[in-house]
């Protein structure tokens, strides 16, 4: 069946646990809880004014047979009631809504903020879809508690509670009379009502089965008649749509039992409650107008209980979504980068010397703790140094580059950082010196500009044209009728393969690094595209510390030195002439197929 990105949210059940961890979303709301209690006392005084009509109603019955003179004040009494409510209604509407938007604002801005800052490894075993969920549906299900579930709530346990008190009030024997027929009779409803419903969420899940059938097949059309298979396939869609019609008709015996079922229970209720009343008014112990009171009030009260179970069930979403949302506030942060401020950095070391040195490095990624990448690692690069590394996939060329960039952190062994151990620099104060250049490059769905400039916001118009010139992107960026403002679509889907690594080159120099790391930056380009990049790149590395990943040799044969890696260690150590003269080596071997 196929799979959708994001996620449900999940149901939880309401517990004290569940509602004192759900105590911590309170801090959203603390800085309108002024608001939030005015909205609170609008909705107790528009559910009490609710109660209140049925008892004016019930006296207006009254006084038509009793004192003919009291209609009208009362008549009158009810629209000041009716307009009271209004303004009641309308005031718990907005004052809920306000609060329910400024605090759902801060906690979207607190849930990205914290998922920005969170480690890499993080992500590896996340679907953006999921993440995009939390922020959206699960925010979505406490927007729709705040602003409409909560108050329903609430209002139905007033009517609940304070209709029972009246009728009690009206007639304690008429109300005993209800409550042994009236709760049996909804509580049955509600039972019946989500067995329908969970016959319907079935009936949904066998159509959807039947339709990726459908999807599946024709979408692989060619495949299915290369092999012959259209009678497997018809077999398939036909066993599909017979479950989704045996469900369905099993689902429309319930949905007939139940309307039968709702006018035998509830009207026969209705009736016995009447009856009884009737009987009661002709003993003397009950008017006709109260008699009417009693019939709405007890309309009330089943109603609301009826939908105290829909109200439950949207209550239990939120505390699924709130759960959700705490799990990954809890998540353990990479760094505060919201506060983080430019620090003072350790000692920077002169050229010559040890800018980056692995010291016998182990390190295997914490989704396949078992596979290990980087086997007693060693190198040593010194600073203005320009090193390729060269190896077989799969020797551990791009997890180097993931250490640098300290998207992880090694297991064991050691990393030096311009001479000093990793953990002494901040992760974002290292990785401003740095820039990288990846394989893939990723652009982000703005202008050519603000995607030069994504290395350095804060880069003049001349800076950026330059930035541009060097990285030879200046010749296609000008050919755009506009030029630098051109928007590029999402992930750069508007340019080249060479188009878009010349533009990630160029915020690679706008940025103006110590440190430049280039992980397979010319892999998937043509000849012509390739000569380019290539031209820019040598200019962006020159006096610069460069770690440069790269199967080709026209990349690699002008480093000053070559570390040939395999088996997650560094097998051959030296310059492209030095490796050339070993008889028998892996590098050498290396060259020859490239050269075949």
């Amino acid at each position: 069946m196929a799979r959708r990105s994001g996620s449900k949210t999940p149901k939880k059940p309401i517990t004290w646990k569940a509602l004192k961890r759900i105590a911590r979303m309170y801090v959203y709301i603390r800085p309108f809880q002024g608001e939030f209690l005015l909205g609170m006392l609008f909705l107790l005084l528009s559910s009490s004014s609710n109660l209140a009509f049925p008892a004016f109603l019930g006296d207006l019955v009254d006084a038509a047979q009793n004192d003919p003179s009291q209609i009208n004040p009362i008549a009158g009494t009810l629209a000041a009631l009716l307009l009271a409510q209004a303004v009641f209604s309308f005031g718990r509407i907005v004052f809920f809504e306000r609060v329910a938007q400024r605090a759902l604002a801060a906690l979207r801005q607190a849930m990205y903020s914290h998922l920005i800052d969170l480690p890499l490894p993080f992500f590896h075993n996340r679907r953006v879809g999921e993440l995009t969920s939390r922020l959206q549906s699960d925010i979505g299900v406490l927007q729709e508690t705040f602003t409409s579930t909560l108050a329903e709530f609430i209002r139905q346990i007033v009517v609940i509670v304070g209709g029972i008190a009246l009728l009690t009030y009206t007639s304690w024997k008429l109300t005993l009379f209800m409550l042994a027929i009236l709760p049996v009779v909804v509580v049955l409803a509600v039972i019946f009502g989500s067995r329908i419903r969970k016959y319907s969420k079935q009936v949904q899940d066998a159509s959807a089965e039947s339709n990726t059938v459908v999807e599946e097949s024709l979408s692989a059309i060619a495949t299915v008649k290369a092999y012959t298979s259209e009678n497997r396939e018809r077999d398939r869609y036909k066993t599909a749509t017979q479950k989704v019609a045996g469900l369905a008709i099993t689902g429309g015996i319930l949905r007939g039992g139940f309307a039968s079922f709702l006018i035998l229970g509830l009207f026969g209720a209705l009736v016995a409650v009447v009856w009884k009343g009737t009987s009661l008014i002709a003993s003397g112990d009950l008017e006709a107008g109260q008699l009417f009171s009693f019939v709405i009030y007890s309309g009330f009260i089943g109603g609301s209980i009826g939908g105290m179970a829909d109200v439950y069930a949207r209550l239990q979403k939120a505390v699924g979504a709130t759960e959700a949302l705490l799990d990954m506030l809890d998540e353990a942060i990479e760094q505060d980068s919201a506060h983080e401020q430019e620090g003072s950095y350790p000692e920077t070391v002169g050229a010559g010397t040890s800018a980056i040195r692995f010291d016998g490095v182990s390190f295997a990624y914490p989704s396949r703790p078992d596979v290990p990448v980087l086997q007693n690692f060693s190198m040593d690069i010194p600073a203005g140094a320009q090193v390729a590394l060269v190896g077989p996939s799969g020797a551990g060329k791009s997890t180097v580059v993931q250490l640098l960039l300290r998207f992880h952190e090694t297991e064991t062994g050691a990393l030096f950082l311009h001479g000093q151990p990793a953990e002494r620099w901040k992760k974002w104060d290292w990785r401003k010196k740095t820039a990288w250049v990846p394989q893939e490059v990723i652009l982000f769905g703005h202008s050519i500009r603000e995607n030069i400039a994504y290395g350095r916001p804060s880069a003049t118009e001349e800076e950026i044209v330059e930035a541009a010139r060097q990285a030879n992107a200046l010749e296609f960026i000008e050919r755009f009728p506009e030029g630098l403002d051109t928007q590029i679509g999402e992930r750069g889907v508007q340019l080249s393969g060479g188009q878009r690594q010349r533009i990630a080159i160029a915020r690679a120099v706008l940025r103006n690094p110590e440190i430049l790391l280039l992980d397979e930056a010319t892999s998937s380009l043509d000849a012509e595209s390739e000569a380019l990049v290539q031209e820019a790149l040598q200019r962006l590395m020159a006096g610069r510390t460069s770690l440069v990943i790269a199967h080709r040799l026209s990349t690699v044969r002008n480093a000053d030195k070559i570390a040939f890696l395999q088996d997650g260690a560094v097998q051959e150590w030296g310059s492209h002439e030095e490796l050339m003269a070993l008889p028998d080596g892996k590098y050498r071997h290396f060259v020859a197929q490239q050269l075949k």
